[in-house]
Parts: C-alpha cells; structure tokens; sequence
C-alpha cells in the first residue's frame, strides 16, 4: 500500500511539473501583462466634436490587463478614466475574449471591444499621431468606435495580407436622436463587414487598403420639433462617446502606405494616412409626418432621401530622427442637422501640425497647432487652437497595429 501511494504521489508530482512548465512556456498565464496610459492636456480653445476642453485637462488615462487564459482563449480589459467639466467619469473600453486555435485562419472575439472598420478605429487613442482623432471619427463614430458584441474574422492563405471580418453589436452609442423617448430600437442595431489587404514594396515599404460597411438598424433620423429644454439635456450628453450624426448606411474606404530606410522603423520612417466616409439614408419620415417643407431659409435645406453626411483626412507623419517626428493632417465634414421640417448644412475644415518629442517608445511630449474653419456649428467659430499633451506608457503593452 506504501509502495502505491509513492506511485500516486510521484504522479501527481510529475503532473504538477508537466502543467507548470506548459504555463512556464506562455508568461502570461501567470504573469498577466497590466499597463497604464496618462494623457495630459493644455490646449488654447474649444474644437467642435471634440472631448478636449478649454485650458488643462486630463485626456483619456488606460488601465489595462491582458493574458492568455489558456491555450485556446486570450482575454483583455481595458478601463478609461475622462475628466469633463470638474467630473471624472469610468469608462469599459474593452473586456472580451478571443480564441486562438481555431483552424482556417478564423478567430472569435466575443465581449466589448473596438470595433474593427476603418483605419484608425481598432487603435487606441495614446497611439494617435494627433492629439484628437479627425472630424470625421468625431461625428460619425463618437470618435472611436466600441461596443458590445461578436466578431468572426477570417485570415486568408495568401501571398498578400488579405483579412476579412463580420461584426454584430447592440449599437447603443450609434443611435439616432430620440428626443421624446419614443423610439422602439433593436437591440442588437449594428453590423458591419470589412475586408483590408496589404503587402511590401521591396524592403523599405508597406501598404494596406480597407473597405468597410456599417448597417445601422437604429441610425434613421426623423424631423422633430425642438424646444431650448431638449437642446439643453441634448448638451449634458456631449461627452457620451456617442456619435453626433447617424444613418443607415455608412461606408468607410481607407488606405496606409509606410515607409523606413532598409525597413528599420526605429530610426526613420514615414506614414501617409487617409480615410473617406459616407453616411447615407440620414433620415426618414414618420407616420403621419406631413410632406409638405413649405418654405424654408436660404441657408436651409429642404429633406430629400438623397441627402448624405461625408468627412474625409489625409495624415502624413515623419519621423525624422529617434526622438523627433512631425505631422500634418487635413481634413474636412459635410453634415446636415435635423431641424423641424427642414436640414441645416454644416461643414468643418481643420488643418493640423503637430511636433512630438520622444524620449523612449513609452513617452511623447506634443506641441499642436489647429486652424479650424465652421459653418452652421453652434458656439463655435473660425478658430487657432494651441495644444500641449504628454502620453506616458507605464508597464508592458502590446504592440502597435500597422
């Protein structure tokens, strides 16, 4: 009896080796990567979609914890904490699962996470080279994207990068203006699908292009009478990560060449961005809403199911030495807002120039000039705008996407 219980304990011994040197192999099982990102402001005015303020402030600060959980499953979570207007708010970015071997190039994501269209969106903000994302995102996607969902991606065997991918989410931050809560919306509102595929010119560059689609069940817009109390709580959400203007239809064409000296980015290297985006079926008419626009202002716009929102930028970012980069990015919105019986066209250019020192990978200093141009945007006008940020990367983190 002796002897077998030696054997059974020299079993479990061997087994406890076995499963302990399996995690040993992965360092994340027992040594899950945690992090932090502090983003800190001063800036000169006030940007219209925009969640920077007025005079200092603090911008997005990243907590995070990720591992693999074993060897099927890796799993994130990634809080944010905003200051706005003396307040500070905790947000859940991230807290999903994704699989990890599954056969045939498909992977599952399944929790709360970004959403993966367009160029920009599945990045976080710290790795921007600007110290807000472009109009664009501002209006259309509440400047990134994130939600609760399922996403199924496929990695095609081919010479070239070829990725493509399905999404569901609730949608609740892509909704439409429901003035008088009494809008009936689904609850799972967004789909979007998406294909991006790229490759190397030679050893010194690299390109990626993107195609994205985003159906918005809940994204349809209805003309509705406005009284100064609505536009009043209409003003308490602005920092809700929500997006300012929505439709049914969203369509995203991106693309991103890369360039480095013998292909080491460490030195020297220059990025050229850009993103065009197209909102169509804005919105639509309501039982018993009567046809007739009757007359309207000069500067109005009479409803028609042709109308559509649309924003685009071109990025360009060089680093032109270990510590040192600079950037230029111009971009513009055409939007219409919903008032009454009629659109009121809007439209916004900004034009930006930044300078960003970096003492290691895991600090920037950035000085960013902003000359802003709008129209028919309440409180805002022509505008040059002073920014001075720091991003500061504490602990392990993950690697930058392309």
């Amino acid at each position: 009896m002796s002897a077998l219980n030696t054997r059974v304990s020299l079993l479990a011994l061997a087994c406890a080796v076995s499963s302990y040197s399996a995690m040993a192999e992965d360092s994340s099982l027992t040594n899950p990567n945690i992090s932090a990102v502090l983003d800190g402001y001063y800036q000169t005015g006030d940007r219209p979609l925009a969640e920077r303020a007025e005079g200092f402030g603090l911008g997005e600060t990243e907590l995070a914890l990720s591992a693999n959980i074993d060897e099927m499953f890796y799993g994130k979570v990634t809080a944010v904490v905003e200051s706005h207007d003396g307040e500070t708010e905790l947000n859940l970015e991230e807290a999903f699962i994704q699989t990890l071997a599954l056969p045939s190039g498909l992977s599952v994501r399944a929790g709360r996470f970004l959403s993966d269209v367009g160029y920009l969106n599945n990045q976080h903000l710290h790795t921007d080279a600007f110290s807000e994302r472009p109009a664009a995102y501002r209006a259309f996607l509440g400047g990134h994207y994130f939600d609760d969902g399922l996403r199924l991606s496929y990695v095609a065997p081919t010479d070239l990068y070829w990725t493509m991918g399905l999404e569901a989410f609730g949608g609740d931050s892509l909704r439409a203006a429901d003035e008088h809560g009494e809008r009936d919306f689904d609850d799972v509102g967004v789909f979007t699908a998406l294909t991006k595929i790229g490759g190397d010119i030679g050893v010194e560059s690299s390109w990626q292009l993107g195609l994205s689609y985003l159906r918005n069940e809940n994204g349809l817009g209805y003309a509705e009478e406005h009284d100064d109390e609505e536009e009043e709580v209409a003003d308490e959400h602005e920092h809700s990560h929500s997006a300012s203007y929505t439709g049914e239809n969203t369509y995203i064409a991106d693309f991103v060449y890369k360039w480095a000296p013998n292909g080491n980015y460490k030195y020297q290297n220059l990025t050229v961005s850009g993103e065009y985006f197209r909102v169509t079926d804005i919105f639509g008419e309501e039982p018993g809403h009567v046809d007739d626009v009757g007359d309207v202002d000069d500067h109005d716009h009479e409803l028609s199911g042709d109308d559509y929102h649309e924003g685009w930028y071109l990025s360009s970012v060089y680093q032109f030495s270990p510590s040192w980069s600079a950037g230029v990015r111009y971009g513009e919105v055409d939007t219409f807002e919903i008032h009454e019986d009629h659109l009121d066209p809007q439209k916004l250019k900004e034009t930006e120039v930044s300078l960003a020192w970096h003492s290691s990978h895991f600090s920037t200093v950035r000085l960013q000039y902003t000359h802003q141009q709008g129209t028919n945007f309440d409180g805002f006008e022509d505008d040059n705008i002073v920014t001075l940020q720091y991003v500061m990367s504490l602990g392990a983190h993950g690697a930058h996407q392309f």
